[in-house]
């Protein structure tokens, strides 16, 4: 059965920006989790990736940068403790020491590079995203009489700002 651009679109938002899995999201509008999948896939061939988009979301409303931000305070504490364990411990070998002190600074170079991978796209569309609800909040305060056309226009530019 052939559905509506919009049911598509109510599919992608309650993904996207209600934070529903797709399983849930497809269940929500009435559709089948695997037509749901099918327009995920078609989306992101067609250059909307959904996930990005999600997860840009997720970052301009600052859950994730949360997240890694306590992961890093975290592993910092662990490489202090860890720091303070080996100098605290008179019967280690220096030779020991030098390896577990390396050990800890490599895990901490590499939690700290793989944050910044995971980031750059998603931190990218998080201020296209951003920038886009600081202007919607514009629009609604100071040109009330505009809101209705801005919110037509909103999700398919919003789509396209998912693009790149």
């Amino acid at each position: 059965m052939a559905h509506d651009k919009t049911v598509v679109s109510a599919v992608r938002k309650a993904y996207i920006y209600e934070g529903l899995a797709l399983p849930a999201a497809a269940k929500a509008k009435k559709v089948s989790e695997a037509t749901a999948r099918r327009w995920k896939t078609e989306a992101a061939a067609a250059g909307d990736d959904w996930d990005k988009a999600r997860g840009a979301q997720l970052l301009a409303g600052g859950s994730v940068e949360e997240v890694l931000r306590q992961t890093l305070a975290v592993m910092i504490r662990q490489v202090q403790a860890t720091i303070q364990a080996i100098e605290a411990d008179e019967e280690m070998a220096p030779a020991v020491k030098v390896q577990l002190l390396g050990s800890s600074a490599d895990a901490s170079a590499k939690l700290v590079a793989s944050m910044r991978r995971m980031m750059p796209e998603t931190d990218a569309l998080a201020v296209r995203m951003d920038t886009l609800k600081k202007l919607a909040e514009f629009v609604r305060v100071h040109y009330p009489q505009h809101v209705a056309a801005f919110a037509e226009l909103l999700q398919p530019f919003g789509e396209e700002l998912a693009r790149g």
